[in-house]
């Protein structure tokens, strides 16, 4: 069985949790608190010297980080993956955007939140204006558009809506994102959704 390190307020973890769950994959789930350095102490940092989560142990012990790995890792052969060269290159295209401009923007606020005291409270002005281009950039590429590639739910979908759909615990208002707010709505009907604090029994 797949053995899954996360914590579960984490938006990095949700991709992959509801992905291994739309899929139908079953996994045993080790939670580690960041807030309290669960992922910086020495057992943790054996398997992944970066301290980052989620990280996913397989059968053969073998370990994989960055939750965009994952997600192609898992998807790969399944619906979720595009079979065509130039969609599976969109699709990277999104999860490179979502790491780069999104995430750092909208995750870092809804943490800086979640914790106060943390060293990105001071830049929260900087973080929300930064996470406002990149549903700006989302918005303007969703008018028309079901979902991100092919007019198929897939793995960019999962990526970007894991932080989307808790943008506002960062602050973040989605009043002004039509588009953006209709999308989450589709994902969230989608077969096999769960919840971010969803874990298997």
């Amino acid at each position: 069985m797949l053995t899954l390190h996360d914590y579960l307020p984490s938006g990095n973890g949700y991709k992959v949790r509801l992905l291994l769950h739309q899929l139908g994959i079953p996994f045993r789930l080790v939670e580690h608190d960041i807030l309290q350095g669960g992922t910086r102490d020495p057992d943790f940092l054996a398997l992944n010297p970066n301290g980052r989560i989620p990280l996913l142990q397989l059968q053969d012990g073998s370990l994989l980080a960055e939750s965009g790995a994952i997600l192609c890792y898992l998807a790969l052969d399944s619906a979720l993956w595009p079979a065509e060269r130039f969609e599976r290159a969109l699709t990277l295209q999104w999860l490179f955007f979502e790491q780069n401009s999104h995430e750092p923007a909208i995750a870092v606020a809804r943490f800086s939140r979640m914790r106060p005291d943390g060293p990105h409270r001071a830049d929260l002005p900087g973080l929300l204006e930064r996470g406002h281009a990149a549903l700006a950039v989302m918005e303007r590429h969703l008018a028309g558009r079901s979902y991100f590639v092919a007019e198929r739910y897939g793995i960019a979908d999962i990526a970007l809506y894991a932080y989307t759909h808790v943008a506002h615990e960062g602050g973040f208002d989605l009043a002004g994102y039509p588009n953006v707010r209709a999308w989450l709505e589709r994902v969230a009907a989608q077969p096999g959704h769960v919840p971010i604090t969803w874990k298997p029994n």
